[in-house]
């Protein structure tokens, strides 16, 4: 029981890094394209870059920040 408990955490962990993998890969050549100026400025940064071009973003980037709430 005790090494189930301890498991758990582990991959929660790990399956979110994974989806936070995915949201860089999708977006990164957009950030590159569209926010290259505000990459040094934090990703709340990033984010409002992102959103201000959000009709030119590729769909693949598109669709991980509506799926974020964004």
């Amino acid at each position: 029981m005790i090494r189930f408990l301890f498991v758990v955490p582990v991959v929660l962990i790990a399956a979110s890094a994974s989806a936070q993998q995915v949201g860089h890969d999708a977006c990164a050549r957009d950030v590159t394209r569209f926010c290259r100026p505000v990459i040094n400025d934090g990703d709340q940064a990033v984010l409002a870059c992102l959103k201000e071009h959000r009709a030119r973003l590729t769909k693949a980037c598109d669709k991980i920040l509506t799926e974020h709430g964004q």
